[in-house]
């Protein structure tokens, strides 16, 4: 027990841990063997998901489409933003393994760091928020994608705003729409701070520089075709997909399938309820369960969520529970999360339970969806105790 204490309150000894399961896992996609997918007949690299980012950077210099299939270099669309291909070049021109490594290693340094950047939080149940999500968080870094980036860049947004830095604040949610649309649910955070003009022209400012950053490296007209082809592929993934959502929770369980844009909207007023509780707004507690309510709402309401993207809902998970008093309910939810949403991917798992019924019923969304339920019902009704001291949670 002194050992797991040490350990939740040694941030060296996790970061050193997190480093080291990083580069382990990039270097198991590197060295991994080449394989078809799906009913292609192209050999591709178990580091697929890297290549598209790579390439979509020299896809976007040599003014090509960056919205079309190209399966003679890599399988699987880009559906990232043109900015996001630009930035990647830091990563692109660097050999395989090299730009792999960093790119995983980036993903999980600022999870990392926009963990431990929570304020008023302290060190112990940060510790406990990592060691539950660290199967998550590698699970994302084995399939070289943002999701980690993107779970980090929302914890530092809280953190910025919590701490009045409103330019900083607003250059995290912009990147993370300009990786994920779904990013823009965060900008509700926005209600629970003042000085809503800063945030608004700030945000604004940034979302001009991001919009407009590719014209470093293409013309005009390039740059507006393909923010047009970028709309359209986006609108024709809508429907292609159920994902392990909300949606896909619905149609597999219930054979029940409402159209995708009711249940986003019936899905955003009930997110929306506890902003009617203005007064709430100048409790620390609320404002957190807030943030946890936006990590899982971006993922159990977003069509396209796979097994990798629920870092994000996982880290809402973690964060709900660790900064109450335990309860039992609450207790019982956490276990259902660890068991079918964190470990249901793994092969402690028998595999024909994972293809047969946990991946066709969606089942790792399911403990995602009602801890969400939950958090709602606890912000509507004031009721959650915060594990938080008087002190700590003082503005």
């Amino acid at each position: 027990m002194k050992v797991i204490n040490r350990f939740l309150t040694n941030q060296n000894a996790q970061l050193t841990s997190l480093v080291i399961l990083a580069v382990l896992a990039s270097a198991q996609s590197y060295f991994g063997s080449q394989n078809t997918i799906a009913e292609s007949t192209e050999l591709y690299t178990k580091y697929n998901n890297y290549l598209i980012f790579k390439l979509s950077f020299f896809h976007l210099i040599e003014d090509k489409d960056l919205y079309i299939l190209y399966l003679n270099e890599q399988w699987d669309l880009f559906k990232y933003s043109p900015t996001f291909a630009l930035l990647f070049g830091l990563f692109a021109w660097l050999p395989d393994f090299v730009g792999l490594t960093l790119w995983n290693l980036l993903n999980g340094l600022v999870f990392f760091l926009g963990l431990y950047y929570l304020p008023k939080i302290d060190i112990r149940t940060k510790g406990l928020i990592f060691v539950f999500v660290v199967l998550e968080l590698v699970g994302s870094v084995q399939n070289e994608q943002s999701n980690a980036l993107m779970a980090g860049l929302l914890l530092f947004t809280f953190g910025f705003l919590e701490r009045d830095k409103y330019w900083l604040a607003a250059l995290c949610i912009v990147a993370s729409i300009f990786i994920k649309l779904f990013g823009v649910v965060a900008l509700a955070l926005y209600f629970l701070y003042p000085n809503k003009w800063k945030l608004t022209y700030t945000t604004a400012v940034w979302v001009v520089v991001f919009t407009l950053l590719p014209l470093l490296v293409v013309g005009a007209d390039q740059l507006l075709f393909l923010y047009k082809s970028w709309g359209n592929l986006l609108a024709n993934d809508h429907d292609a997909s159920h994902g392990m959502s909300v949606i896909g929770w619905l149609k597999t369980w219930f054979g029940w399938e409402p159209d995708k844009v009711v249940v986003a909207v019936v899905g955003a007023i009930l997110f929306c309820l506890p902003l009617l509780k203005i007064k709430s707004y100048s409790k620390y507690p609320f404002r957190v369960l807030m943030l946890a309510s936006v990590l899982l709402w971006v993922i159990i309401f977003n069509h396209r969520a796979e097994s990798p993207t629920f870092i994000i809902a996982v880290s809402g998970v973690a964060l709900w529970y660790f900064i109450q008093v335990p309860k039992t309910e609450n207790l019982i939810l956490l276990l259902l999360t660890l068991m079918f949403s964190i470990l249901s991917p793994t092969d402690i798992v028998p595999a024909f339970v994972r293809t047969e019924w946990f991946e066709p019923y969606v089942v790792k969304a399911v403990p995602c969806i009602l801890v969400w339920v939950k958090i709602i019902y606890d912000l509507l009704t004031g009721t959650f105790e915060p594990r938080i001291s008087t002190e700590q949670i003082q503005d």
